[in-house]
């Protein structure tokens, strides 16, 4: 059976899978990144991951995968397969797509973003698909966005589209590790309502989670600090809607599986700032986080169909 390799690469742990030509998820697998042991320990345990998932595939379906596809996280040379620098698994540089290539025995690689590539994901089989046009904005440890047009994901003349997380949502505010201060994320990412709520509720143990929890049963403490964190998302997807002009905002991450707690409070917060901007359905990610292993398995696929156009089996 053909099939290829999927990788998705996180700060604390990787998913991957193989992946059959017309989606479907043969087998999975998740294993712990390993930061803590320096950033050529983490490329190691990636390569020697990929190499197990290849002997799995060459026992069980005889045959070796036919590509790979890998989404990593920072910033990403897809062009050129190189995995230029994450400030979470401290790497730089890496020349990903040529070390995974080697190992594999020398089968095409696919290099991706991980917001991008899960963005891919869920446009072509996720809760974008059929949106000519969407936004996908993942609200986690910080905030990214891909941006979809068609069947594509664009990147970017340099590779840094997307990065709705730091446009400046309140001047002068919270310093962000970008250099900037005010960003996005500062203010609306998961990581940002668990500060605010650990420290509005006097318990450093407090999360994200508990916050919406306690909007959910009334509390008055909770709800301002969640309206705070919505209406900063919303002066920042306001921005970016009069900018891409998307037809469906798709929002994931931790912070959406709060469901309508985030989803209602929201769509207000959207529709009051809009004026002459045409209004895009807002909707939850459909993928949750098998999306950047869906995502990378579709990079592999759409490679194939690069190399040999009439072997491609794959519909977008």
């Amino acid at each position: 059976m053909r099939h290829v390799i999927a990788l998705d690469v996180g700060g604390t742990g990787m998913k991957a899978a193989l992946v059959g030509a017309d989606g479907t998820l043969l087998h999975e697998a998740r294993r712990a990144t390993g930061r803590e042991r320096g950033p050529e320990a983490v490329v190691e345990t990636i390569l020697g991951f990929a190499e197990e998932l290849r002997t799995l595939g060459q026992e069980r379906y005889g045959e070796p995968a036919a590509a790979a596809g890998v989404a990593v996280p920072g910033i990403v040379d897809a062009e050129n397969g190189i995995a230029v620098y994450a400030a979470n698994l401290g790497w730089r540089d890496v020349p990903m797509r040529e070390l995974l290539s080697r190992r594999l025995d020398g089968i095409p690689v696919a290099l991706g973003h991980d917001v991008r590539t899960g963005g891919l994901a869920e446009g072509r089989i996720g809760a974008g698909n059929g949106a000519d046009r969407f936004l996908f904005v993942p609200l986690g440890t910080g905030i990214a966005g891909a941006i979809g047009i068609g069947d594509r994901i664009e990147a970017g003349a340099h590779g840094y589209a997307g990065e709705i997380g730091h446009i400046v949502v309140r001047p002068g505010g919270t310093d962000c590790g970008c250099g900037q201060r005010g960003c996005l994320e500062r203010y609306a990412s998961a990581s940002a309502v668990s500060l605010a709520w650990a420290e509005a509720s006097g318990d450093p143990e407090a999360d994200a989670a508990d916050c919406a929890k306690a909007v959910e049963s009334g509390d008055a403490t909770a709800v301002r600090v969640w309206q705070d964190a919505v209406d900063a998302l919303a002066d920042g997807l306001v921005t970016a809607l009069t900018l891409l002009d998307p037809r469906t905002l798709i929002i994931g991450g931790g912070l959406a599986e709060a469901g309508e707690t985030l989803f209602t409070p929201l769509r207000a917060a959207v529709e009051e700032r809009v004026t002459f901007q045409k209004l895009p359905a807002i909707v939850p990610a459909a993928l949750g986080d098998t999306a950047g292993c869906l995502g990378a398995g579709l990079l592999a696929w759409d490679l194939l169909a690069e190399q040999h156009p009439t072997d491609s089996e794959v519909s977008a």
